[in-house]
């Protein structure tokens, strides 16, 4: 988790820099796009918002504006939950994968976008980024890699740190209704829609005195490609999220049907 956090700090700082960077690149772009409302940007905020620091090509007058460009934004960190199907209660099937509550996280966040405004309260915009899932387990078992459904060992390790966890490239499509500036110049932004998913991996993370730092990769079934929906809330830069995925966590595990992802929390930047 620190090193989540770690890399969202120097992404914010490197797409700063990188702003500056291509500042002479997206000039000579500008004569070509302005009169089509076409917009770059590279940043970390919305086109609305001039606090964030960015360097745009576009067409004041005119909507629908069309915008494509690097960012950093909807950066979330919150609460997992597993839902046994529609139950917060694991069933005794998957009782292995007991966790701590408190302890299993959803982190995530954009790095680039394709949206169109329409007018100045509500926008449409495909992004993508990346996406974990870190579940903390209760028990000192394995997660056994390479088994032809979910597997687990018992084990006779105190572990200090059992850690279970996916990484998703993540694609949202977001539906962004905001409302008008107040005088401080904030607004109050009410986003939903589909959000789709693509494995990059898995991964069990353990720490003991018996054998030390270990950590094995594998796909450990979850499931290829995910799709859900997801809301967010807020006001200003700072708002809240949930997000539901309707598939399955996992695939060809059939012990592990009907076990599904939910996650909430906070999140940062509209």
């Amino acid at each position: 988790m620190k090193k989540l956090i770690l890399t969202a700090i120097i992404s914010i700082s490197l797409y700063s820099a990188f702003a500056q960077t291509l500042k002479d690149s997206t000039k000579a772009a500008s004569d070509s796009t302005k009169s089509r409302g076409f917009k770059m940007s590279v940043g970390y905020g919305d086109e609305g918002d001039k606090k964030w620091p960015k360097d745009t090509v576009h067409h004041e007058s005119a909507y629908p504006r069309i915008s494509f460009g690097l960012t950093f934004s909807r950066f979330d960190l919150g609460l997992a939950t597993l839902v046994d199907n529609g139950s917060f209660t694991l069933s005794p099937q998957n009782n292995f994968l007991r966790y701590r509550s408190w302890k299993t996280s959803n982190v995530g966040f954009d790095l680039v976008q394709l949206g169109v405004r329409f007018n100045p309260n509500f926008k449409i915009y495909l992004s993508g980024g990346f996406d974990w899932t870190l579940i903390r387990l209760r028990d000192n078992i394995t997660i056994l890699p390479n088994q032809p459904v979910l597997t687990y060992r018992q084990d006779n390790i105190n572990y200090s740190k059992n850690r279970f966890s996916s990484s998703y490239i993540r694609i949202p499509l977001s539906f962004d209704f905001r409302t008008n500036e107040n005088s401080e110049g904030k607004r109050a932004h009410f986003v939903i829609g589909p959000d789709g998913g693509f494995l990059l991996g898995g991964r069990v993370k353990q720490i003991s005195k018996e054998n030390g730092k270990q950590k094995i990769d594998d796909d450990y079934h979850f499931t290829h490609f995910r799709y859900g929906g997801f809301v967010r809330m807020g006001y200003g830069d700072w708002g809240i999220f949930a997000k539901y995925y309707v598939n399955d966590m996992f695939e060809n595990s059939p012990a592990q049907k009907g076990l599904k992802n939910f996650s909430f929390g906070f999140t940062l930047g509209f």
